[in-house]
């Protein structure tokens, strides 16, 4: 069971004739767009853009929602600000606010506490990447104290709850209040606006980590959209809504990859879960983080567009879909995040050429004679490239491993190269996608 401290406890709307109360979940119209108004003061609406790259590719309008372009380079700041201008409001401000958070809403958390001046204590997981460690110092100045905590954020969320108990402090939550919901939800207002008149989207394309972004959009949209035009984007190794959604309550995963920092989290909000509880789990698409490397790489490569894994999910799912689906509709993908740390950029491209099938490691059983690597060399083409060689060690007395990694400029002349290994009788295992041998020795 989750304790909550005060300052998460769900809004009580109203008891129903029995008695019972009723915990209100939903945003309202005017909430989001006081909150959307009140936000100006620290930075403009984020751009919708017509991306015509991706446009071009799947024949639809393809808008980008570039929170990436935020003072923080997310959305979070969204929801942090409105959670302090409402309790700020209320005199709540000789407290210490505390944040648990993986990076985004950390830094969200800091500029705001910078901008009402107000003493604030950051919980991170010890693996969040420098960069965002670095920015949040930058934005909350002497404003905020950093504490690096386990390795996962449930484990850093745990460590901030306890520690507001303990100092009588102010907990803000990244994504189970309402007050955050509808801060987030200001996106979707914003989108709104911002769309040519008249213009419903389609489809809209939401990343989801804890549900406060999911959770606030649809709730402000639940009147002007039909539900099944909403689709989630999950990281595949943090599904965390379409488990709750399978099971119909929320569930905590028992392992979360990390990669995608911004959304590995192992329990959906509550209040979140309750807002998305009556989607149906094949609303939640389950997006690989391989994939994800690959959106990565383009849009850098090709746009210039710096997105963190998690800010890259929804336009992932566009190259999941089937195109009829795509194929002249209007879709809004919410980049949610552009903090990249680009020490891991090299991991990066390994991830998205093996993805995309550009890149594959063996492990080779050579003779130990004269001329067998010349022998190994002749068999490669024109195109493959040898970008890892490895003596591994003696098989036997007359043969030893070789690991190798090749790349090639396309996936089809894998199938060519490896009908010659076959041809030459060369003993060979391919290990790109055994993902314990090529954790222990890639």
């Amino acid at each position: 069971m989750r304790v909550r401290s005060p300052s998460s406890a769900p809004n009580i709307a109203a008891a129903d004739p029995c008695g019972r109360f009723q915990r209100k979940t939903d945003v309202t119209t005017n909430g989001v767009n006081q909150a959307k108004e009140a936000m100006r003061e620290i930075f403009p609406e984020t751009p919708l853009q017509l991306n015509e790259h991706l446009s071009r590719r799947y024949g639809a309008d393809i808008w980008l929602k570039r929170e990436d372009l935020s003072p923080v380079r997310s959305y979070k700041i969204r929801g942090a600000f409105n959670f302090f201008r409402k309790v700020t409001a209320a005199g709540a401000t000789e407290k210490t606010f505390v944040c648990a958070s993986a990076g985004n809403h950390a830094q969200g958390f800091a500029f705001v506490c910078r901008h009402f001046q107000v003493q604030g204590v950051v919980f991170m997981p010890v693996t969040t990447p420098q960069q965002k460690i670095d920015k949040t110092r930058m934005f909350g100045g002497p404003f905020i104290t950093i504490r690096l905590v386990g390795d996962i954020f449930d484990q850093c969320y745990a460590a901030a709850r306890a520690y507001v108990e303990e100092i009588g402090g102010l907990m803000v939550p990244p994504f189970d209040h309402l007050d955050i919901i509808e801060g987030q939800a200001t996106v979707a207002a914003e989108i709104m606006e911002q769309l040519p008149e008249g213009t419903v989207p389609d489809l809209v394309i939401l990343p989801v980590g804890g549900g406060g972004l999911a959770s606030g959009m649809t709730g402000y949209l639940k009147d002007t959209m039909s539900r099944e035009k909403f689709l989630f984007a999950e990281p595949s190794g943090a599904p965390s809504l379409r488990r709750s959604l399978e099971a119909g309550a929320p569930v905590t995963l028992s392992k979360v990859d990390n990669f995608v920092d911004g959304a590995a989290v192992a329990r959906i909000g509550e209040l979140n879960f309750q807002a998305l509880g009556g989607f149906p789990p094949e609303q939640v698409q389950l997006v690989p983080e391989n994939a994800i490397c690959v959106t990565i790489s383009e849009m850098l490569n090709l746009e210039g567009v710096v997105l963190e894994p998690a800010g890259a999910l929804s336009l992932t799912v566009l190259d999941m879909l089937d195109p009829e689906r795509l194929e002249g509709k209007t879709v809004v993908c919410v980049v949610s995040g552009g903090n990249f740390d680009f020490e891991r950029l090299p991991d990066v491209k390994e991830r998205a050429m093996r993805y995309a099938g550009l890149k594959k490691y063996f492990i080779l059983r050579l003779p130990q004679r004269p001329g067998a690597l010349r022998d190994f060399l002749n068999l490669l083409g024109p195109n493959d490239d040898i970008a890892r060689f490895e003596y591994l060690k003696k098989s036997a007395r007359n043969f030893g491993s070789i690991l190798i990694g090749i790349e090639t400029g396309n996936p089809e002349n894998f199938a060519e190269l490896l009908q010659r290994f076959d041809n030459a009788g060369l003993g060979y295992e391919d290990i790109t996608e055994n993902e314990i041998l090529a954790n222990l020795i890639i």
